[in-house]
């Protein structure tokens, strides 16, 4: 996990080797500054004659006080320059991963994004990459920091006085202790609070993109509740979490108090016995800063065993996004020129699972010449939508052979082939900008000219032209401030743009009236004739005047042919043809 991770530091490495130098440097003048202060103390303000006598001495007072200003100004110029190159690093690092992360999802199969969540996928490059940034910067800093700090103080402690400094020795064990079984115990309760999590975005993520069903059918309380029901789960979670981790701050208060006290009483003793020959009164001084020190610090890098704890949730969270391999990839030399648009399956088989017992399309073998129109009919759940998502290799067959071109799509550059393929998917999407921002991701070098020609043939011009703004006009997140006819006719806008050599229309034309859906056939067929052209739709009326129509039926052939020919030989078409004349679907 931290291998693949610490491969996201790249351009930040000099920044998160240079924060912990500076934090040893800062570490090494605090260390210094008791031990000078108390020779301030001893050789400056207590200086005794040859006589034993208290005098003082103001050239010991001045030179150890410049020191000790000298210290304190390094130690701040030191902390100033660790501060700064570790937000750098850490900011850094949280960037690279979420670029990293971001771009590893743009190079999935729908395979690999059907194995996250959306909601998942959110809450790890959110709040995971938060918490790992978070602790990254306190790993750079105060994990360097807090144990050399300890180290340091503990040696100057031995140093002054090695009775003292052993009183230390039996109280970390205990606190290491303490922590180790705070981790123990808190790391499953973070792992189930993030899964948590995952599921809170969903409840509000689902709320949002359907707030207009849930006002409609009144159900504003239930969705309350189900998003109270979820916050509850995450707050009884945290709590248990947060109560093992709280016990960690009066065990440490109660322990440097403690050890406060044992070092007044053992000092105190040490110079009253030895009448100051064993331990003087600036070095008992010194005594308390180092025991303040190393216990103030202790409790510093508990804070980091618990954001560890936290992180590696998060860490294991991210790195599963990391190491996810795409299932979907170019063989060696791939092919990146596409001759035409000519289709062929050969005995095509299609599992989503990628199980051979669980099929949704099963041998499928049918050819489509370049620039003929075909249309695909079937009932609800006969993987119409599945049998177009494998021409531009959405997905894999499980079984048998596609040729696009007469080559198979899998000898094929992906990029190049999906750039020959477009598909105007059943589930229409616009993004925030600009009408002409979101027409150009058909073609982004388009001219005016050539979006108004294709918003024309799409019959979109007409209600683009009665916006005040016309094609400058801003379409809000999901295309929330236009019609779904509207949606539909600007994606197919869009597709014409983008002058394919296969033109996919997964029931684009449903929210349209007939007399619309019949002027964008007619206008498609004369402005890419050379373009092959599948429709899926679920009126007869939309693909009636197509070179040839297939009727699929539970995920296999039903039947092909024209509309005269499946009208006599097909019982299922037949019987659809019938009901929609009789409901008046003309």
């Amino acid at each position: 996990m931290i291998k693949t991770l610490s491969k996201s530091i790249r351009e930040y490495k000099w920044a998160s080797i240079l924060s912990p130098i500076f934090i040893s440097l800062e570490v090494l003048m605090e260390v210094i500054i008791p031990f000078v202060l108390a020779m301030l103390i001893d050789e400056g303000i207590n200086f005794k004659n040859s006589a034993g006598e208290t005098v003082g001495n103001t050239e010991n007072l001045i030179k150890y006080g410049l020191f000790l200003v000298g210290c304190c100004l390094l130690s701040l110029l030191f902390g100033f320059l660790a501060g700064d190159f570790a937000a750098k690093a850490s900011t850094g690092f949280a960037h690279n991963l979420r670029k990293d992360m971001f771009y590893s999802i743009q190079n999935y199969s729908f395979k690999n994004i059907d194995k996250f969540s959306t909601s998942s996928l959110i809450t790890r490059l959110t709040t995971d990459v938060t918490n790992i940034q978070n602790s990254y910067q306190m790993l750079i800093r105060i994990a360097i920091r807090s144990p050399l700090m300890i180290i340091f103080s503990l040696t100057m402690a031995f140093y002054i006085s090695p009775k003292l400094g052993s009183v230390f020795l039996y109280a970390l064990p205990l606190m290491v202790a303490v922590l180790l079984l705070i981790m123990r115990f808190t790391f499953p309760l973070f792992e189930k609070m993030f899964k948590i999590y995952d599921k809170l975005n969903r409840v509000v993520q689902e709320n949002l993109r359907g707030i207009r069903v849930v006002k409609s059918f009144v159900r504003e309380d239930t969705e309350t509740q189900k998003f109270h029901t979820v916050s509850k789960d995450i707050y009884n979670i945290s709590l248990k979490a947060e109560r093992l981790i709280a016990f960690a701050a009066p065990l440490m208060q109660f322990t440097v108090y403690s050890l406060m006290l044992i070092v007044s009483w053992i000092g105190a003793k040490l110079i009253v016995d030895s009448n100051g020959t064993a331990l003087d009164a600036g070095e008992l001084t010194s005594m308390f800063t180092y025991t303040m020190q190393i216990l103030m610090n202790f409790m510093m890098l508990s804070m980091v065993f618990v954001m560890l704890i936290m992180s590696r949730a998060s860490g294991k969270r991210i790195v599963e996004v990391l190491r996810e391999v795409p299932d979907l990839h170019n063989r060696e030399n791939p092919v990146y020129e596409i001759k035409d648009g000519s289709i062929e399956f050969e005995n095509v088989s299609f599992s989503y699972s990628g199980e051979s017992e669980n099929l949704c399309l099963e041998d499928i073998s049918f050819k489509i010449n370049p620039g003929e129109t075909v249309g695909i009919i079937g009932s609800t759940g006969s993987s119409k939508t599945t049998l177009v998502s494998l021409i531009p290799r959405l997905y894999d067959v499980t079984k048998g052979r596609i040729t696009v071109g007469g080559v198979d799509v899998k000898d094929y550059d992906l990029e190049a082939l999906r750039d020959a393929v477009s598909m105007v998917l059943q589930k229409n999407v616009l993004f925030s900008g600009t009408i002409k921002e979101n027409l150009r991701w058909g073609n982004e070098n388009a001219t005016d000219d050539e979006i108004i020609h294709a918003c024309r043939l799409a019959c979109a011009d007409e209600f683009i032209s009665t916006f005040p703004e016309g094609y400058d006009t801003y379409i809000e997140e999901g295309g929330t401030n236009v019609s779904g006819g509207q949606k539909q006719r600007l994606c197919i806008a869009r597709a014409l743009l983008k002058s394919p050599k296969i033109l996919i229309l997964d029931d684009s034309t449903s929210a349209v009236d007939t007399a619309t859906d019949s002027n964008i056939q007619k206008a498609m067929a004369g402005y890419i004739p050379e373009t092959t052209k599948i429709i899926i739709a679920q009126r007869i009326s939309s693909v009636e005047h197509a070179d040839k129509i297939i009727v699929l039926d539970d995920g296999k052939i039903s039947a092909i042919g024209t509309h005269e020919q499946l009208l006599e030989s097909s019982e299922i078409y037949s019987e659809v043809y019938t009901s929609q004349q009789k409901g008046g679907l003309k």
